[in-house]
């Protein structure tokens, strides 16, 4: 048996069945499933980065969890290595993602580019600079 992932981040989302299915889509993320509650409506998705789970979580007044198209701001994203950032960047914005701006190297050594899914959740995508 593994150890179980430390850290799972979750994402609100006003429609969960949508968000999932753009994130595997256009970001090339694996799907870990979409679960129904008893009227049909998805109360739960899962999205995988490289094996680590990310949650997809529908809003809720009680936790205050609101999906970050209802608000002002948003206080942070995810940030994603892959292996070909400017083939990642094509293929996303031909799949529909909202692109910040194209790859760019960074001074701290990444190669990296920002992209907001249609809930407008904010994501890095980037690949390690190679020295030498």
């Amino acid at each position: 048996m593994t150890d179980p992932q430390p850290i799972i981040p979750v994402l609100v989302c006003d429609n969960i069945t949508a968000e999932h299915d753009f994130l595997v889509q256009a970001f090339g993320l694996e799907s870990g499933g979409v679960a129904h509650g008893n009227d049909g409506t998805a109360v739960h998705a899962e999205i995988r980065a490289d094996g680590a789970a990310i949650w997809l979580h529908r809003p809720s007044p009680e936790q205050h969890l609101a999906a970050p198209g209802s608000l002002p701001a948003q206080g942070g994203g995810l940030v994603v290595n892959v292996a070909d950032v400017d083939a990642h960047h094509a293929h996303a914005g031909r799949a529909g993602a909202q692109i910040d701006g194209p790859p760019t190297d960074q001074p701290y050594g990444r190669r990296e580019y920002g992209a907001r899914d249609p809930e407008g959740h904010r994501w890095w995508f980037g690949t390690p600079i190679m020295a030498g």
